[in-house]
């Protein structure tokens, strides 16, 4: 596993120490499952370059999350046929699984997903997935190919039957009739915003958790590049009572962002993924000590929380 050049926030070295982070960041610059706009592949390096502009305290959860230690990794090598990058990917998402650190996957398009979560089902055996997105991503395959993502969902419920999806504002007919025969646990964004006890569907839902993140499931306030913009999407802070939601009652074990498209007119969207994954962090220990009353067995640095 090789260190990134550039770390996520640009921290000092005893906070990206590989040995002692609780907490890694792969880059994962892939786009060949992309079916419209492009940039995906661009993404990571912008997100992380971005990072280095966010504060380290959280006053939101009145916290320092870096202190726990953030390491980013250096990228797999790339493959031009997208089964063998997603071995590859799988293959070293495993080997980071093995130290115990909780990863975080940074895209490239959605089907990045499927060898982050096949990783992790490989230590953990049954493994829920939470998907916030504005697709639902259950297309057998999508213009010839079953690695598309616009089929992610499918792949990922060869695996478990235990999914929530969460946000969806497009679907196509196949889809509607498979969430209908399947009785899929799929709550729209109207249907979020008008009543759907998602609580309850998350309540219960078995851990651990792993999430997906599209993030064309937020509002084009929040992030506006992505490859499938749909309007409509979750507004920020309305993201963070959810995710406040998922991470206070659930296991989650890890989560990825995908499908940030890079746009040079566009230096807000990648803040604004930076900002969620670091939020994300922060939630994770918040509860993570609540619940245990530790945090991971070696982080680099005191006081996390005031």
């Amino acid at each position: 596993m090789k260190i990134n050049e550039f770390q996520f926030l640009d921290l000092e070295p005893e906070f990206t120490d590989i040995s002692a982070a609780a907490f890694a960041i792969l880059p994962l610059p892939f786009e060949g499952g992309i079916s419209y706009g492009a940039g995906t592949a661009q993404a990571p390096n912008a997100v992380i370059k971005a990072s280095a502009y966010i504060e380290l305290y959280n006053e939101i959860l009145k916290a320092d999350p870096y202190k726990a230690g953030i390491v980013t990794l250096h990228p797999p090598k790339s493959h031009f046929q997208v089964d063998k990058m997603h071995e590859m990917m799988e293959e070293e998402i495993s080997e980071l699984v093995n130290t115990n650190k909780f990863i975080i996957g940074l895209g490239g398009d959605h089907s990045i997903t499927t060898p982050h979560f096949l990783a992790l089902k490989k230590k953990y055996g049954n493994l829920s997935v939470i998907q916030i997105d504005a697709h639902a991503d259950l297309r057998e395959e999508y213009e010839g190919s079953p690695y598309s993502h616009a089929s992610v969902m499918a792949r990922i419920r060869e695996n478990t039957k235990q999914t929530l999806q969460l946000g969806i504002r497009s679907l196509s007919r196949e889809e509607a009739d498979r969430v209908e025969s399947e009785q899929l646990d799929l709550v729209t964004m109207h249907a979020f915003r008008n009543g759907t006890d998602w609580k309850a569907l998350l309540e219960n839902l078995p851990d651990p958790v792993f999430i997906t993140i599209d993030v064309d499931a937020f509002d084009w306030s929040v992030i506006a590049s992505t490859g499938t913009p749909e309007p409509g999407g979750f507004l920020w802070d309305e993201a963070l009572d959810l995710f406040d939601a998922i991470f206070s009652t659930k296991n989650v074990i890890g989560f990825d962002v995908v499908e940030l498209s890079y746009a040079q007119h566009d230096r807000n969207s990648p803040v604004a993924a930076a900002k969620l994954i670091y939020h994300l962090i922060g939630l994770k220990l918040k509860y993570h000590l609540a619940k245990t009353g530790s945090l991971w067995p070696s982080t680099p640095a005191g006081p996390l929380f005031e």
